[in-house]
């Protein structure tokens, strides 16, 4: 590629950044930095009246947590700021007059009690009201006044808008970098409204002056703005200005596969669908998000950059860093991607299995602190190590390490029943005379001896080895009974046996 590469972010501060935006971010991260160029944040704030108080700072946050850094953006100024629209506004009008002059744009003086007269007219003829190419000429606009009535209006401070004039009779051929040639007749399209008497833009026509102005070469985007590709396309080509490449990412579904995946599918199915917590500012409600639940970005990173997009191997892993050499738009699918919680769970309990021990100890030790609990850092490093395979998350090494910490005050009922029969509490008190004799009490040589001893009383292992465990841990489960035997040590064991014996027989 001879120009350098440029790709923006343009969320709107209008909530919570949804794991569809992140997935966008991401994808446009990736093919900035696989080709040495620049990822762009900009912020599209013209819409004032949906504008949300703190979701630009959660959205910069989200991509901050996630590793998806921007090279340019608010506070992080280049040669094509500012890069919040509503700081813009200024730019703005200088093209939409430059459009006017060129006969690319009009002013639209119907009010909504007129529009929505057309429409019911419309709706009555079993047909949609469009404004655009087949009616213009009989609305009120300045294609039907002279200069002077015009100015009458405009003078009057009439409200208004401008319209994009679409050109009659052409066919539109149009190329995405992932679906391929697509033909319009600009026939079928509308004339959009690009400006509001309020002196702000739509999304129209700041979007693609400050795609042009931010020298953007590739905009890579959700696939629901695919229908405005038309519109999009013959704005540049009126100004004149050269066409960005186009690439339109597929939905992120369901799980069921039928349609979007929406936040309350998180809510109904359990699982978040934005990457930080959410607070509304106005209704106080809280949604779930990823960092919050528990997962680590590497997680939410990795499932994203599957969900439409794959190398043409069975690899499944990946981190930034492989997937900035691997990512290329030709391999992001078309059809969309069905979201699978359980997927996502597998690969966060791969990345938990990733992580440094002491990073997982750490968390640990803080997650204990809260139950008053304060053991020592290198005894909860051993029991981490030994127990993390069965947790996919921080938060569940607590039911897998409980015994390790504290002796249980009840017993299973079904383990019970199985363990404990009319003569275990006999052959616990022998187990424990066994033990208080063994000055080396290392998981090894507590294992041998113990084994040899029910040898020679020619018992079968699970006549002791499930008594023991029911003891220790208060029920069937957990890892080597001798690791959880030498790590809490003798005299705790013995109390523990001498415990279950009270209580069980």
């Amino acid at each position: 590629m001879d120009t350098k590469v440029r790709v923006r972010f343009a969320p709107s501060p209008t909530g919570p950044l949804h794991i569809g935006g992140v997935r966008t971010a991401l994808y446009n991260y990736l093919f900035a930095k696989k080709h040495n160029g620049d990822f762009l944040l900009r912020i599209e704030d013209t819409d004032q009246t949906r504008f949300v108080e703190g979701a630009e700072d959660y959205i910069k946050e989200s991509l901050e947590w996630c590793g998806i850094s921007y090279d340019e953006g608010p506070e992080k100024p280049g040669d094509c700021g500012p890069y919040r629209q509503s700081e813009r506004k200024a730019i703005y009008v200088d093209y939409v007059d430059k459009l006017l002059e060129t006969g690319r744009a009009y002013y639209a003086f119907d009010t909504e009690e007129e529009l929505d007269a057309k429409r019911k007219e419309a709706e009555k003829e079993g047909t949609k009201f469009s404004y655009g190419p087949k009616n213009r000429d009989t609305l009120n606009n300045s294609l039907n006044l002279t200069s002077i009535q015009l100015n009458e209006k405009l003078s009057n401070g009439e409200d208004y808008v401008i319209r994009f004039k679409t050109k009659t009779s052409k066919t539109l051929e149009l190329y995405d970098e992932i679906r391929g040639f697509i033909e319009v007749d600009t026939e079928v399209l509308d004339d959009k409204i690009l400006f509001k008497s309020d002196g702000m833009p739509t999304y129209h026509l700041a979007n693609i002056v400050d795609d042009h102005l931010m020298k953007i070469t590739h905009v890579i985007r959700g696939e629901e703005w695919l229908p405005s590709l038309p519109l999009h396309v013959s704005i540049y080509e009126a100004f004149g200005w050269e066409v960005p490449k186009f690439a339109h990412l597929p939905l992120i579904l369901k799980p069921s596969g039928k349609g979007k995946l929406s936040k309350r599918d998180g809510d109904q199915l359990g699982f978040p669908v934005f990457p930080l917590e959410w607070k509304d500012p106005k209704t106080g409600s809280l949604s779930s998000g990823y960092r919050e639940e528990g997962y680590f970005p590497e997680t939410l990173i990795n499932m994203l950059a599957l969900l439409g997009w794959n190398d043409g191997t069975d690899q499944e892993f990946f981190n930034l860093e492989t997937l900035v050499q691997k990512f290329e738009l030709t391999r992001v699918h078309k059809s969309g991607a069905k979201f699978d919680p359980e997927k996502t769970e597998w690969f966060q309990h791969h990345y938990l299995q990733e992580q440094p021990l002491e990073q997982l100890s750490s968390e640990y030790l803080n997650f204990l602190a809260e139950k008053e609990i304060y053991p020592d850092k290198a005894y909860t490093e051993v029991v981490v190590k030994t127990i993390r395979e069965r947790a996919s998350f921080v938060s569940q090494f607590w039911d897998a390490s409980y015994f390790y910490f504290e002796a249980p005050k009840h017993f299973d009922e079904k383990s019970a029943k199985k363990a404990w029969k009319k003569d275990t509490a006999e052959w616990m008190r022998a187990l424990i005379g066994k033990l208080e004799s063994l000055e080396d009490f290392s998981q090894t040589f507590v294992q041998t001896e113990v084994k040899d001893w029910i040898q020679t009383q020619g018992l079968g292992f699970g006549k002791i080895m499930q008594p023991l465990r029911l003891a220790l841990v208060g029920a069937m489960q957990g890892p080597d009974v001798f690791h959880i035997a030498s790590s809490i040590g003798k005299e705790e064991v013995i109390s523990r046996l001498n415990f279950a014996i009270e209580t069980l027989s």
